[in-house]
């Protein structure tokens, strides 16, 4: 369940990371108020999960995903660059992941 609660973290980083973009630097009000709460979910899901889960490794796990998947939205969202050198950065992070989950 720790898992889980960690991934879910994980994506709510996500959230507050791509919603920066759209607060215009916090002068959106509504953009802002969904980018704070995405925040305060994040934390407080991985203060969670830190519960049962080793510190280095749930917050590796935590940055891990909310970079993959902020790398990601970037690229779908903001056109950002597909060169295979990000492309290959990108899936050496979900391998240290996956790594840490099978040594945890």
């Amino acid at each position: 369940m720790a898992w889980i609660v960690l991934f879910l973290a994980g994506l709510f980083e996500v959230g507050w990371a791509v919603g920066l973009k759209y607060t215009d630097g916090f002068t959106r009000l509504w953009p802002t108020v969904a980018t704070v709460a995405a925040m305060a979910l994040s934390l407080g899901l991985l203060g969670l999960a830190l519960k049962t889960l080793p510190l280095g490794t749930a917050y590796a796990v935590w940055t891990g995903v909310g970079t993959i998947g902020t790398a990601l939205l970037g690229i779908l969202l903001f056109g950002e660059s597909t060169d295979a050198i990000r492309l290959a950065g990108i899936a050496m992070i979900v391998g240290g992941i996956a790594a840490l989950k099978l040594a945890t």
